[in-house]
């Protein structure tokens, strides 16, 4: 029962991850266009994190990183689409 809690609060996390991501990259529009680079270095570092926390069954490790990689990737994806939108304009 503890274990199911656990996921589940894990899981309602990673959710709110993407509500997050798309408020940052409202909030920080011209920080996302000068560090694209360093948010596509945080999405791979949050997966292989993420990846490792779930061979080695590490729960902590495996919903951080995945909350890193899901926050870095919205905000990342919504800052090209706002870029495409401009380029179409």
């Amino acid at each position: 029962m503890q274990e199911t809690c656990k996921l589940l609060i894990g899981i309602g996390v990673l959710i709110l991850g993407f509500f997050i991501g798309n408020w940052i990259s409202g909030v920080t529009k011209d920080e996302i266009k000068k560090g694209k680079k360093w948010f596509s270095y945080l999405v791979f570092i949050g997966l292989g994190g993420g990846i490792y926390g779930f061979i080695a069954g590490n729960d902590f490790l495996l919903f951080t990183f995945f909350f890193i990689a899901i926050v870095s990737s919205r905000s990342l994806k919504k800052s090209l689409e706002m870029n495409n939108k401009k380029k179409k304009e």
